[in-house]
């Protein structure tokens, strides 16, 4: 995988007025951390950034990233966006070595076409999107695919069934489902809606009148 390198500034201050100005000038502070170092305040351009998270490998890319006079194997890690904004507030940069296994996310996608399901006029369910992996740096994928052709309603395909290249070895559950077929969803059309309306208001009217006519107790 290939390394992207990032400016990074060091020695911001730590403080939410010093944060909100930062983020005011396109920068987004961050942290550096890992392998015993002590923790290193920093903060990069938003939009530099965001070009950097943008290749195929998304947030497994490797950033070599620029502190100072110093250099720094990491991946992103722990990115905190605005909640109404979608923009990046906040982000982890763990320290890595290329030589050592870490965890990681990758997505999984669904390849070929469900043939017989779509016939039957059935649904191609995903319950899956990310599978759990552990390698060194330079050797996670930034993907993996499922075939889904062979896919019937009624079946599912698990994390079993996909093939991850050397050197990954597999963290998430072997027998999760991936992906299902299932029937088709029952539609209710506006003539059923309208008659099962219906049916309710007439029982709705009628439950009174039936209590009305039940006899009286008698006295004494």
């Amino acid at each position: 995988m290939p390394e992207v390198t990032l400016a990074a500034e060091a020695g911001r201050q730590i403080g939410s007025s010093s944060t909100r100005r930062l983020r005011a000038q396109g920068m987004i502070p961050g942290v550096v951390y890992g392998h015993g170092s002590d923790p290193i305040p920093v903060a990069v351009g938003a939009r530099e950034f965001q070009i950097a998270m943008s290749g195929e490998a998304g947030l497994n890319t490797l950033l070599s990233l620029e502190v100072g006079k110093g250099s720094y194997l990491t991946l992103a890690r722990e990115i905190q966006r605005h909640p109404f904004r979608n923009v990046v507030t906040h982000v982890d940069f763990q320290i890595v070595r290329r030589d050592e296994v870490i965890s990681a996310e990758i997505p999984i996608n669904l390849v070929g076409e469900a043939i017989e399901v779509h016939h039957g006029d059935g649904v191609v369910d995903q319950q899956l999107f990310t599978l759990a992996i552990k390698a060194k740096p330079s050797d996670i994928p930034p993907s993996v695919d499922i075939d889904v052709s062979g896919l019937t309603i009624g079946g599912s395909l698990h994390v079993s069934d996909i093939t991850v290249p050397g050197g990954v070895e597999l963290e998430s559950d072997p027998e999760a489902t991936v992906v299902a077929g299932q029937p088709p969803r029952v539609q209710i059309t506006e003539e059923e809606e309208a008659e099962a309306a219906g049916i309710a208001v007439e029982a709705a009217e009628e439950a009174p009148s039936q209590a009305s006519d039940e006899p009286e107790p008698s006295e004494g």
